[in-house]
């Protein structure tokens, strides 16, 4: 017998999602203020229509039940991102800054879905206030709008556990405390600490307060948004490079393990092997990339002499690093136009698009916990072949891993290439050129922002078919929900007592 779906649960828990979300909104309203911006007063107007409409939806939902149920809960992860970005839109559509539908759609759901993707040719034309809305959409879908809420919820007599289980994604996470909103909270409280942190530091070292702030935002959130046309190459300082770099390694690591390593447990986060695999990827690429930007600057020298090829090395290093962690934890912030890169160098960038960061962090793309099981899983069938006889456990962290979750990975990596070859179809049959829908899908599944060709780092999604935004939107959601939230709506399982 299957329970009927609870709708009132849902228009509840949207309403009160929705009122957290006017409420940040007016924080964009008083920065517009206060930087007397000529928007006539649409932030006010935006927040406004949102706080009604969250009022709304608690009214509907206002005797529903106290605990959100599974089908409820992926239902209201996956809905969160639509509503939030209707409602996200209305600033930027209603103030003319970005005056279509689509467009105004596009740049909110690349937001929240932390994707960095934009359809601006000119940012800093925009007004402070929608400046910083920009970065508030990319800081508030980093860590998670659920996991912000589920610290909330209780106040309007809601619990979280399905909405956490179903919006954190990856194979595992940290459960910090028995209570699971406290868990959220110890979360939320190191994602402010590393946003303070990475502010002062940027402030300190030459960026405005506004410009720190959001820079701040986007990084933590490993979104990349930028309030300069140029992005962090706007900023000729080289220890803005190296801290936003320092701070986008740091928000790509499984958050758990930071708050352990903070507790005085360094030991859980020291012997973690899917950080291993991450940084230890992120060292490799970072040499490679350093060694062939020297090389193709000193073949570039007039006059190669020892002093001329040292004074190579460090630029190399800076851009090789901060490229390579940029784009394999789905930042997307510009340092380089890596399209003017070697063809080597660039192509190795792509194949970094298909990683990400650590499970239970603010990474997109294939977190490095799954690469490391499937490589283990294909290495120990190797091993198998060569003696049929021998048990070959997968292990990670030296414990053995169940062959439900081995299955879990090979489908995830097979939903994800069927995902990337059929957005590839889309928009090649909407007349983009292969190699640039190929980038913009793989762009768009691990929430990265720049792709290849014209739509790198130093371009831009203006241009791009109409039709073709509406589906990158739907594939950058997919990939913020790691496919299957989406998927499990469509399926009878779910819908199952």
């Amino acid at each position: 017998m299957t329970r009927a779906f609870n709708t009132r649960i849902v228009f509840r828990t949207m309403g009160a999602l929705l009122l957290i979300e006017a409420v940040f909104m007016g924080l964009a309203t008083l920065v517009s203020w206060l930087n007397n911006d000529y928007d006539d007063g649409t932030f006010l107007v935006s927040s406004v229509l949102t706080l009604i409409a969250g009022l709304i939806g608690l009214g509907i939902g206002h005797d529903a039940p106290r605990q959100v149920g599974e089908r409820e809960g992926y239902v209201i992860v996956a809905l969160v991102w639509v509503i939030f970005s209707v409602f996200g839109m209305l600033p930027y559509y209603l103030s003319g800054q970005i005056p279509t539908i689509t467009d105004a759609w596009f740049e909110t759901m690349s937001g929240f879905t932390t994707t960095g993707a934009t359809i601006l040719t000119d940012i800093e034309r925009l007004t402070h206030g929608a400046l910083f809305w920009r970065s508030l959409t990319q800081w508030l879908g980093g860590l998670g709008i659920i996991v912000l809420s589920i610290a909330i919820l209780p106040m309007f007599g809601l619990g979280g556990m399905q909405l956490y289980a179903a919006e954190v994604t990856g194979l595992q996470y940290e459960k910090l405390s028995p209570r699971i909103a406290d868990t959220a909270k110890h979360l939320w409280i190191t994602y402010i600490i590393l946003t303070l942190a990475e502010t002062g530091l940027l402030y300190m070292e030459g960026m405005t307060l506004f410009d720190a702030v959001n820079h701040a935002f986007t990084t933590v959130a490993t979104g990349g948004f930028s309030t300069k046309n140029l992005s962090i190459a706007y900023y000729t300082n080289p220890a803005i490079h190296y801290t936003v770099a320092l701070f986008i390694i740091l928000s790509s690591i499984n958050f758990g393990l930071l708050i352990l390593f903070f507790r005085g447990r360094p030991q859980r986060l020291l012997h973690d092997e899917e950080t291993h695999w991450f940084l230890g990827a992120a060292a490799l690429v970072t040499i490679v990339l350093t060694i062939g930007l020297t090389v193709q600057r000193v073949l570039a020298l007039p006059d190669i002499n020892t002093i001329a090829v040292m004074k190579c090395v460090e630029p190399s290093l800076r851009e090789g690093l901060f490229t390579t962690v940029a784009t394999m934890t789905s930042t997307g912030f510009g340092l380089a136009d890596y399209m003017k890169w070697a063809p080597f160098l660039w192509t190795v960038v792509f194949f970094l698009m298909f990683t990400g960061g650590s499970s239970g962090s603010t990474a997109g793309g294939v977190k490095w916990i799954r690469i490391a099981i499937f490589a283990k899983s294909g290495l120990a069938e190797f091993q198998r072949r060569i003696h049929p006889n021998a048990i070959v456990p997968v292990k990670i962290n030296h414990q053995p891993i169940t062959q439900q979750t081995t299955n879990n990975v090979m489908a995830f990596m097979l939903f994800y290439v069927m995902i990337l070859v059929a957005s590839t179809l889309v928009f090649s049959a909407l007349g983009v050129d292969f190699m640039e829908s190929i980038g913009v899908a793989v762009s768009c599944m691990g929430n990265i922002g720049p792709a290849l060709g014209q739509y790198g780092p130093a371009g831009t999604f203006a241009a791009f078919p109409l039709a073709g935004k509406w589906v990158m939107t739907i594939v950058m959601l997919i990939g913020r929900l790691e496919i299957f939230t989406i998927l499990l709506l469509f399926t009878k399982a779910l819908w199952k007592k």
